[in-house]
């Protein structure tokens, strides 16, 4: 039994900077109402036509693949957590197998949204664990700003969300005392609509039916969120996730050395802060400068910790989300 390891680290944000004030250009909203009730300053856009979904995952797993010592050739599968994808299918797993020229290996998609990375990464754990594989390239990567509401109706949801990437090399690891020591994975269907886009789709709201209506003014056709539920869902389902994986491994929360949360609210990550009695260096939080870029908001926190030094051999870090579905997950790992 081998145990897998994050091997590189790597993140791509486009540069288009979108600030609160920009926003309330074109929406009644202004600084101080997001803040307060997201902790976002800014978040990064995509120009259209420049960046989309597959290209900044190519462009985050280039530094990642890099980074952990590697070649293309030596990448064994890929795995791509979105809710964004460039195309209705395929997927963008096969779009990266060919973008970076790798081999034919196989390319999975995961579409568990907030909590796809974490989803994503237990997956090639397991992979590597079994044998199967030893180098497993994992992108998280979304771009949002294409499809939302950015007019006074949808801004309670448009000015959470922004666009960019993550991606992390999994490769095996012999010492069974480090890397990935366990993964803990939940859902909770009954709350799906919560937390949704219902159209276009295949089941209520079909495609042809996008295309028929042509009705922009249908609320349908953009992410709704059910704000103060899934707050309430949220800061319990960490909790609990965070601790099934500590006592998995017999651990402590005082053993936590770095906690990283998906990036949903900056209140959530600050409720479970003080409820865990963590320190401000114990848990690291960007969403005030990228906002919640769902599937790539691990990653890139993680990406920017690692880089910035808070992450140490020998450390524990704990990666938790929490998201639509409703699923959750936590990632426990002696760095």
């Amino acid at each position: 039994m081998y145990h897998s390891k994050i091997s590189g680290l790597g993140y791509y944000v486009p540069e288009n900077v979108v600030t609160n004030d920009d926003l309330s250009k074109i929406m009644d909203t202004n600084d101080e109402w997001i803040q307060e009730r997201t902790g976002i300053k800014e978040r990064r856009h995509v120009i259209r036509g420049e960046d989309t979904t597959t290209s900044m995952g190519v462009k985050a797993a280039e530094i990642a693949i890099q980074r952990a010592n590697v070649s293309k050739e030596d990448i064994d599968f890929v795995i791509f957590a979105t809710l964004s994808p460039d195309y209705y299918f395929p997927g963008p797993g096969v779009l990266v197998q060919r973008d970076l020229g790798l081999k034919t290996v196989g390319a999975l998609d995961v579409r568990n949204q907030c909590s796809g990375f974490v989803y994503a990464i237990s997956i090639a754990d397991q992979y590597i664990k079994t044998g199967m594989y030893k180098n497993i390239l994992v992108i998280g990567s979304e771009v949002h700003s294409t499809g939302l509401d950015m007019t006074d109706r949808g801004r309670g949801v448009s000015v959470i969300f922004g666009d960019g990437a993550g991606a992390a090399v999994l490769s095996r690891e012999e010492d069974v005392t480090k890397g990935i020591l366990s993964t803990h994975l939940h859902s909770e269907g009954q709350h799906a609509e919560e937390l949704a886009l219902i159209a276009p789709g295949m089941g209520k709201r079909w495609i042809t039916d996008v295309i028929a209506d042509n009705d922009p003014s249908d609320e349908s056709y953009y992410p709704y969120m059910n704000g103060q539920f899934v707050f309430k869902n949220a800061v319990v389902r960490f909790s609990e996730v965070i601790n099934e994986g500590l006592q998995a491994n017999n651990l402590e929360v005082s053993d936590i050395n770095l906690l990283v949360p998906h990036q949903a609210n900056l209140r959530i990550s600050q409720f479970i802060q003080q409820k865990f009695k963590l320190t401000d260096d114990q848990v690291y939080n960007n969403i005030m400068n990228y906002g919640n870029t769902t599937a790539a908001s691990i990653p890139i926190a993680l990406t920017e910790a690692w880089e910035k030094g808070k992450i140490k051999s020998g450390d524990l870090v704990v990666l938790a989300a929490f998201g639509s579905g409703f699923t959750w997950g936590s990632v426990i790992i002696r760095w």
